[in-house]
């Protein structure tokens, strides 16, 4: 079940001050509070989806080619020399807060964990 308290539903409707990075009607991007690299970048959808999942199966064709074109955009003109793209998937992958987003993480090396 959606919990419309989450931090990104209230960032979402303005009840909490971010950075932003882009906006658009389907989506928000904001540099993350608490970055795991010199570039962290959440993109965040505007629906009411807990996770990749449920955004598949909920939200309109247009909604989801807009979200993925948007990280594209949004992770090169970001960075400079690659990126890496993370979506947690419920609770075990690590995921807090139950409101889909990416994040588009850059500007240090990391260590391969998957080919």
């Amino acid at each position: 079940m959606y919990d419309s308290d989450n931090i990104f539903a209230k960032i979402i409707r303005g009840e909490v001050t971010t950075n932003k990075v882009y906006e658009d009607e389907y989506i928000i991007a904001i540099h993350d509070a608490y970055p795991v690299a010199p570039i962290h970048i959440l993109v965040i959808p505007k629906g009411n989806y807990t996770g990749f999942d449920d955004f598949i199966s909920k939200a309109s064709s247009q909604e989801v080619a807009n979200y993925f074109q948007k990280i594209s955009e949004i992770a090169n003109t970001a960075t400079a020399d690659g990126y890496r793209l993370v979506t947690n998937v419920g609770k075990r992958s690590g995921q807090t807060i139950f409101h889909f987003h990416t994040h588009i993480i850059s500007g240090k090396e990391f260590t391969n964990i998957a080919g």
